[in-house]
């Protein structure tokens, strides 16, 4: 099995290939290639799933890996060239198989090309025997082109791995992880030059696929031990269980002797962010990432281990810990994922609930069956139930969705309430309705009660389709979406992390006026985890 097949099934907690990746590809009905790039950013380094247009018809989904970081070590090249990649990958479309060993046929404009390639090779054939120097010519120019490509390709992937290499921190001599950003030029690094735990995800991934399983391994086990540290804001300990947003690597004077030093882990909890919030995100990715090393490695050594176990059931223990809130998803402060700057999206964000479904399907795969893990299995698999209902059933918007909106009653009081959540019509953007197309749908950025945030959120959206949050159907129709708003959604940059974005009064009630959530900044690139 293919290193990076493994890695999309660890998202679906199953043996078997998850449906996501069927509805990934046949929802389009064009090629979907997907290649591993890395790209150098003069920024924050913040992955990204590039959309790039082909034919009319034809999506090539490139993922980039941003590896810019605060130099914060070198290792060098003969150490890193002596690790031989142990993941294989498919090289052309032609050679993807099924996991029965059937061919995988990618549809074309809606056409099957299960044997396209093989008619293709006859034709040549004949082609040749006849004499016919056109279709020579034409295969030679082609060959010629391909060539340049993979030249290109590889030169450009080269560089990106020596860049991610040397954005690399070490800890006692160990690889432990990734810094976020490196740019020498720019003096106000601020905590860009830390190891996030959500911006490490794409190079761990990155890392799996490519063989060098070290870094993964040491980043899982060190993080695990700064879980709950004991620092403080304004007197309250982080819960136990929490993850933190990211650490440092800090070397300090020994106790009574000022001539030897010793290097620390410093963990920062939310205290020294720039919104003082504790990062929500954070265990579900450390989950995530330690299902796809036991998927790819086959080591699963370190999930048994039994520190990791305990570290597994505090993280769950605090995401299902009974409170006010009533619904299934999870209640987060605005500001506490993906950026800790204010976005509007306190509440029930979609991106979270997505990250939350997929950390419960790993947990479920990795926790032990021993007396102690039941009541806690038996929550898991309750609120696993109970969230997929939730979110697919009124996250869902289309069409057909809005137009029942637009008819719903309001201040409905009884067990059968069709507006349960006292949704008022008028509250519909006028945007939606030249956004949404005839065919296709997505999931609603949040819901509260007489709210729903109607904005598309990309990484909430695919990340839903990765997990199989989504239903088969639903996945199908985020596509569709995507390809009938192309130039809303990507137009001649990567993908947009949000649509549409916030201007004018609303942007300085939403956004507190911050001038890093103008609609330029909103363009960011999305964090992805999706390689074949």
């Amino acid at each position: 099995m293919a290193a990076s097949e493994a890695v999309l099934q660890v998202f679906s907690g199953a043996s078997s290939r998850p449906y996501c990746f069927d509805a990934c590809v046949n929802s389009l009905n064009s090629v979907i290639s997907l290649k591993f790039h890395v790209n150098y950013k003069k920024n924050k380094g913040i992955g990204c799933i590039g959309l790039h247009n082909g034919l009319r018809n034809r999506f090539s989904v490139r993922v980039f890996h941003g590896v810019d970081g605060y130099s914060h070590g070198k290792i060098s090249s003969n150490r890193w060239n002596s690790m031989s990649c142990k993941c294989q990958r498919a090289e052309s479309i032609g050679g993807l198989t099924a996991d029965d060993g059937r061919q995988i046929s990618f549809p074309v404009n809606g056409v099957s090309n299960v044997q396209s390639l093989q008619d293709f090779e006859l034709d040549k054939q004949l082609n040749n025997k006849n004499g016919d120097f056109t279709a020579n010519k034409v295969d030679a120019v082609g060959a010629a082109n391909d060539t340049v490509h993979k030249a290109h390709a590889k030169s450009v992937e080269d560089e990106a791995w020596d860049l991610l290499r040397e954005s690399i921190v070490f800890y006692c001599g160990n690889p432990v992880g990734t810094i976020a950003a490196n740019d020498p030029n720019d003096s106000g690094i601020l905590n860009y030059d830390q190891v996030f735990i959500r911006d490490f995800i794409p190079s761990g991934i990155a890392f799996l696929l490519k063989g060098e399983y070290d870094i993964v391994r040491n980043f899982i086990l060190h993080t695990l031990q700064l879980q709950s540290w004991e620092k403080t804001m304004d007197c309250y300990s982080p819960g136990q269980g929490l993850m933190p947003a990211s650490f440092k690597v800090r070397t300090v004077p020994l106790d009574g002797d000022d001539s030897a030093t010793e290097e620390v882990l410093d963990p920062d909890f939310g205290e020294a962010a720039i919104g003082r919030v504790a990062p929500v995100d954070s265990g579900l990715w450390w989950i995530i990432l330690l299902r796809a090393y036991g998927k790819c490695t086959g080591d699963l050594t370190v999930q048994e281990r039994v520190d990791v176990q305990t570290g597994i059931k505090m993280i769950l223990k605090l995401c299902l810990a009974d409170g006010f809130d009533m619904f299934p998803t999870l209640l987060v402060t605005d500001g506490s994922c993906m950026i800790d700057r204010r976005m509007g999206i306190h509440g029930h964000p979609l991106e979270i609930q997505a990250l939350f479904y997929s950390a419960l399907l790993s947990a479920r795969e990795m926790l032990a069956s021993e007396d102690g893990s039941a009541d806690l299995i038996r929550a898991l698999n309750n609120r696993l139930v109970a969230l997929s209902f939730h979110i697919r059933e009124y996250y869902w918007i289309d069409l057909k969705k809005i137009n029942e909106i637009y008819r719903y009653k309001t201040e409905e009081y009884s067990y059968d309430a069709v507006n349960k959540f006292n949704i008022y019509p008028d509250q519909i953007p006028p945007w939606l309705v030249e956004f949404m197309p005839n065919r296709g749908g997505y999931l609603i950025g949040n819901l509260q009660p007489a709210h729903m945030d109607f904005r598309f959120f990309s990484l909430g959206n695919l990340w839903s389709i990765v997990s199989s949050l989504a239903t088969p159907d639903q996945s199908h129709a985020i596509l569709d979406l995507v390809e009938a708003k192309w130039a809303e959604l990507v137009a001649d940059m990567p993908f947009k992390i949000c649509y549409p974005a916030l201007e004018g009064q609303e942007w300085r009630i939403i956004t507190g006026s911050d001038p890093k959530n103008t609609y330029v900044f909103i363009s960011i690139t999305l964090t992805a985890l999706v390689n074949l």
